[in-house]
C-alpha cells in the first residue's frame, strides 16, 4: 500500500490545478448539450467533461478567498462540490451560460466553507451577517479612503445601516477580524500563572441553588398534580388543552371536541380554575408562585 506525505499531496494538487487550467472551456451549444445528456440520460461522460472544463473557474474563484488563511486546495475542493451542484441544477432551456450559473454555486460553497472553518466561533447564518462577514473590511476601507476624518463609531453606524444590523454586531464582527481566536488556557501576565479562563464569570447558579431549584420545581409539580386530581375528567382535560400545552386550543375547538357550546366550555374552565385556587389555598404553598392560576 502506498502512502503519501504532505509534499506528495501538494504535488498532486498542483498537477491537478495545472491540468485544469489547460483544459479549454466549452462553447455554449456544447455545454448545453452536455447538460441535457447528464440531466436526461445520466450520461457520466457528459458530466465529467462539463465539470472538467470549468474546474479552472473554481481555481480562479478560490483566489478571492485566499486572505482568510485557509488552504487553497480545500477551497478548490469545496468549489468543485459547488460546480457539481450547478451541473445537477442547470437548465439549458433558460439559455444561460453554464459558467455564469455555476459561479454562484461555487462562491456559495466556498463562502459556507470559510464561515465554517475560518474561526472556531460560528459567525451566524443570516444573509445580513453573511454579507457583513465578506464585505465589511472592503466597505470600511472605502469609508476610510473617502472620509478620512470619520470617527470609528460613525463608521460603524454607516456599516450597520448598510447591512441592516445593529452597531453592536458590526463592532463584534470587526473585533473578531482584528483579534482572531484565543484559547481559554492562554496564560496572561508577567508570571504566566493565570489563564484567560480564570477571569470568566460563570453566570449559572451554583450547585446548591440548582438543587434547591430542582427540589422546588418538583414540589410545585406535586401541588399542581394534587390540585388537578380534584377536577372531573372533563374539567381536567379543558385545563390541559387551555393552559398546559404549547399550542392552547380555543374555546370553540374544545367545544367541538367534547360536544358542548363555546360558552359552556368557558363556564367549565372558570369552575375548574376556581377549584384549583381553593385546593391550592389549603396547601402550604406560597400563592405568589401560582399567579397564572
Amino acid at each position: 500500500m502506498a502512502y503519501f506525505d504532505d509534499a506528495d499531496t501538494a504535488r498532486v494538487q498542483q498537477s491537478f490545478i495545472r491540468q485544469s487550467m489547460q483544459t479549454p472551456m466549452l462553447e455554449k451549444e456544447e455545454e448545453w448539450d452536455l447538460a441535457r445528456r447528464w440531466r436526461d440520460h445520466q450520461d457520466r461522460r457528459a458530466l465529467d467533461k462539463l465539470i472538467g472544463s470549468y474546474v479552472r473557474l473554481v481555481v480562479k474563484l478560490a483566489g478571492k478567498f485566499k486572505h482568510y488563511g485557509l488552504a487553497n486546495s480545500d477551497l478548490v475542493q469545496e468549489g468543485v462540490l459547488g460546480l457539481m451542484q450547478a451541473a445537477n441544477r442547470f437548465e439549458p432551456e433558460r439559455e444561460l451560460r453554464f459558467s455564469t450559473y455555476a459561479s454562484w454555486w461555487i462562491k456559495s460553497f466556498m463562502q459556507d466553507y470559510v464561515l465554517r472553518n475560518w474561526s472556531i466561533v460560528r459567525s451566524g447564518s443570516t444573509s445580513q451577517r453573511k454579507s457583513l462577514f465578506f464585505n465589511m473590511r472592503r466597505m470600511r476601507a472605502q469609508l476610510e479612503h473617502h472620509n478620512q476624518n470619520l470617527s470609528s463609531s460613525a463608521m460603524d453606524e454607516k456599516v450597520s445601516k448598510a447591512f441592516n444590523i445593529s452597531v453592536g454586531e458590526v463592532q463584534g464582527m470587526f473585533a473578531r477580524f482584528s483579534g482572531g481566536d484565543q484559547s481559554l488556557n492562554m496564560t496572561i501576565g508577567a508570571e504566566g500563572e493565570s489563564e484567560i479562563g480564570d477571569f470568566l464569570v460563570d453566570e449559572t447558579a451554583n450547585p446548591e441553588a440548582q438543587v434547591m431549584e430542582s427540589h422546588d420545581r418538583q414540589e410545585h409539580q406535586s401541588w399542581v398534580h394534587k390540585a388537578m386530581a380534584k377536577l372531573s375528567p372533563r374539567e381536567r382535560q379543558i385545563i390541559i388543552d387551555r393552559r398546559l400545552v404549547d399550542a392552547p386550543m380555543t374555546l370553540e375547538q374544545i367545544g367541538q371536541k367534547i360536544g358542548v357550546s363555546k360558552e359552556r366550555v368557558r363556564q367549565l374552565e372558570a369552575r375548574a380554575m376556581d377549584k384549583l385556587r381553593h385546593t391550592i389555598q389549603d396547601m402550604p404553598v406560597d400563592l405568589s408562585e401560582f399567579r397564572t392560576i
